[in-house]
């Protein structure tokens, strides 16, 4: 599909979807628990769909209707069932760990890059605690055998999601499972939604340094609702600041929440970037403003990178982003697909083994590639606009991955 994108600038009011992140977190502990559950969740989208589709692939009986999934906990594990996990990472490497602890037998399979992405060192530890593994890097991958270990070390160095795996996995052990991370956790704050999430199904999660104490069985609430996406709102928290017509009032976001892309209200103040909240309606204001170059840590951050490269290509000066290796095994390979979006609007940008640095100006263009990534398709949606341009992005079905209702909203903004 290609979408053209007309000139004129943008304003309103827009709702944040919900994050699923906490969506993924919360069906799964849901499907694990001791009884049905009510889970409030606005919005979904592809991501979403295929959790919930592999975990009623393992037993779970799920049904989403008016903005609500009704679960009823896995009774019967069923074995030997293909699990789809579309392009969703976060489905696969949550699964892998949780279908090994159920035993049962799962092949997984999935589309786009899904295959190639990273799965150590989380599929050499699922080897060395009695599973049985086919060779990872293509689909099927066959998973076989009971997760069985009351003690896990693993490098946080890849990726949080593997983490994340482990801890949902452990209470089905029987067992009090003890997980040590080893050197630094990339993107740490996925960890503290994860922590949430376990506890309040109530799951007691005991945190020593980089060691956590997991215990008890899942007791599903009777009703919880998924909160607004701090990664979907940075897209208008950034078109608002880079507005020429006026700001952008972005709702349905926690300003207490653990997700680690609320830092982008702290890296747009940092470039220049006028944010307020509006404590009586519970809103975030993004205002027009002036952006200077900046550099950025985003070891923790790495989903902001598209859209404030968008950012530091409209302010004065240098924005080096730092800690970005792990853009490269992506939807994408984000860093180079940054740096053709930014090219083909006149921006120069600079790469380095773990860095990009982006030279701000005034960008203009007529044509953008998504690379099937639903977060680059947003960013150059956001780019064309911020820069008064007619432009035709290729491939932006792909937005469906994490917020469908993405080109809505954007003309609902004046698009």
């Amino acid at each position: 599909m290609e979408i053209t994108v007309k000139k004129g600038g943008l304003c309103g009011n827009v709702t944040s979807p919900v994050s699923k992140s906490c969506a993924h977190r919360l069906l799964i502990c849901a499907a694990l628990g001791d009884s049905p559950c009510k889970i409030i969740c606005r919005t979904s989208n592809d991501d979403i769909d295929a959790t919930v589709s592999c975990l009623c692939s393992l037993g779970a009986k799920i049904k989403y209707k008016d903005g609500v999934f009704y679960t009823e906990p896995i009774k019967k594990v069923l074995k030997g069932q293909t699990l789809n996990c579309l392009e969703s990472g976060s489905t696969l490497r949550f699964l892998l760990p949780v279908a090994a602890a159920l035993g049962a037998d799962a092949s997984f399979v999935g589309q786009g890059r899904l295959a190639l992405r990273p799965l150590s060192p989380l599929y050499e530890l699922m080897c060395e605690n009695g599973v049985k593994m086919s060779p990872k890097g293509v689909f099927p991958l066959k998973c076989e055998g009971r997760l069985a270990a009351k003690r896990f070390v693993i490098d946080g160095g890849v990726s949080s999601q593997f983490i994340t795996g482990l801890m949902l996995a452990s209470p089905l052990t029987g067992e009090r499972t003890v997980i040590t991370i080893q050197n630094r956790c990339e993107s740490a704050p996925y960890i503290d939604i994860t922590v949430a999430c376990l506890e309040k199904f109530g799951i007691t999660v005991q945190k020593d340094g980089t060691t956590f104490t997991i215990s008890g069985k899942y007791s599903c609430p009777s009703e919880l609702e998924v909160e607004g996406d701090w990664s979907s709102a940075a897209f208008w928290l950034t078109a608002g600041v880079l507005s020429k017509k006026g700001e952008i009032r972005v709702y349905s976001l926690s300003p207490d929440s653990p997700q680690g892309d609320c830092r982008i209200i702290s890296c747009l103040e940092q470039m220049g970037g006028k944010i307020s909240r509006d404590c009586r309606s519970g809103c975030f204001i993004a205002h027009p403003s002036n952006l200077c170059g900046s550099t950025l840590d985003c070891s923790d951050i790495p989903d902001l990178v598209p859209i404030l490269s968008v950012a530091a290509a409209f302010a004065k000066g240098e924005t080096t982003f730092y800690n970005i290796a792990r853009l490269r095994t992506k939807e994408s390979d984000r860093i180079a697909a940054i740096r053709a979006l930014l090219f083909g609007f006149g921006i120069k940008t600079e790469e380095e083994e773990n860095a990009l640095t982006v030279h701000g100006g005034r960008p203009g263009g007529s044509f953008a590639d998504s690379f099937a990534d639903h977060r680059i398709a947003m960013s150059a949606a956001i780019l064309a606009k911020s820069c008064g341009c007619e432009c035709v992005i290729k491939g932006a079905e792909c937005v469906k991955k994490s917020y469908p209702d993405f080109f809505a909203d954007l003309e609902s903004l004046g698009m």
